[in-house]
C-alpha cells in the first residue's frame, strides 16, 4: 500500500501495480484492516472522520473492484444423533401400584441414584424442571433440563421428552404379571454428536448399570408408597 489519503467526509486508498492485490476488508471501531494471502496491513483512521455515505468510502486498485464480502457458508451445528438404553425389572407390586409410584415426579430422586432434583411448575403441571449429579471419572458431572410429559396410557405407560437443555426423552412401560407383581420395562434416550456415538456407545454398560440400580431401589421405595 503506497499512499493514504483522507478528507473531511471519508477515507480514499489507492495502489500502485506492484503492491499487494486488496482482497478482504474488516472494520472494528476505527481500524481498518485490508489482507491479502501473503501481506497484512493495519491503518488507522482517525476517529474525526464521518462516513455520510458509503459511497464515499472506496478502494482504487488496477484492474479490479473490491467489495466486502460474507463467509459463504455460515457455521453450522454438529450433527446429533440418538442413543437408547433399555433395562428391565420385575417387582412385586401390581401394575397400577407401580404406575402411580413412578407418575410421582417429585419423589424419582428418592430412588433413581443420579437425579438430584425433580421441580414440577405450579402453572404447567405437566412440565417440571430436572437436575442430575453424579460423580464419574473423578470428575462431578451436572446437568438440567426442562422436560414435558407426554399423554400417558394410565397404569400401562409413562413417556416424556425434554423441552429445553440436555437433550433426552424417555418411557417407562408396565406389564401385568399376576395380581401382585408387574414388569417395569425404562428406555432412556439421549442426544450425542454423531461424532462422539463410538464413546457414547462405550458408555451404555456404565448407564445401564445406574438405571437398574435405580429400578432395583424403586422396586424396594414402592412397597412403601
Amino acid at each position: 500500500m503506497q499512499s493514504m489519503s483522507a478528507t473531511a467526509t471519508a477515507p480514499a486508498f489507492t495502489s500502485t501495480p506492484n503492491s499487494p492485490t486488496l482482497t478482504h476488508l474488516f472494520t472494528r471501531n476505527t481500524n481498518l484492516i485490508v489482507f491479502n494471502s501473503t501481506l497484512l496491513h493495519t491503518c488507522r483512521i482517525s476517529s474525526s472522520l464521518k462516513l455520510q455515505n458509503l459511497d464515499h468510502f472506496f478502494f482504487r486498485v488496477p484492474h479490479q473492484h473490491v467489495s466486502l464480502r460474507r463467509p459463504s457458508k455460515p457455521f453450522s451445528s454438529p450433527v446429533m444423533e440418538w442413543q437408547d438404553c433399555t433395562v428391565k425389572m420385575e417387582v412385586d407390586v401390581p401394575a397400577s401400584i407401580a404406575y402411580k409410584c413412578y407418575s410421582d415426579r417429585e419423589a424419582i430422586p428418592r430412588w433413581m441414584p443420579f437425579i438430584s432434583s425433580v421441580k414440577i411448575l405450579e402453572d404447567k403441571p405437566d412440565l417440571s424442571e430436572w437436575t442430575l449429579k453424579y460423580k464419574a471419572f473423578g470428575r462431578d458431572i451436572e446437568y438440567s433440563w426442562l422436560a414435558r410429559n407426554m399423554q400417558p396410557i394410565p397404569n400401562q405407560k409413562i413417556h416424556w421428552r425434554s423441552m429445553e437443555g440436555l437433550g433426552n426423552r424417555g418411557a417407562v412401560r408396565f406389564f401385568p404379571r399376576g395380581p401382585s407383581s408387574c414388569l417395569i420395562e425404562l428406555t432412556v434416550s439421549y442426544e450425542v454428536p454423531q461424532l462422539l456415538v463410538p464413546v457414547a456407545s462405550a458408555l451404555q454398560p456404565l448407564l445401564a448399570s445406574l438405571l437398574r440400580s435405580g429400578l432395583d431401589r424403586f422396586a424396594t421405595f414402592v412397597k412403601t408408597y
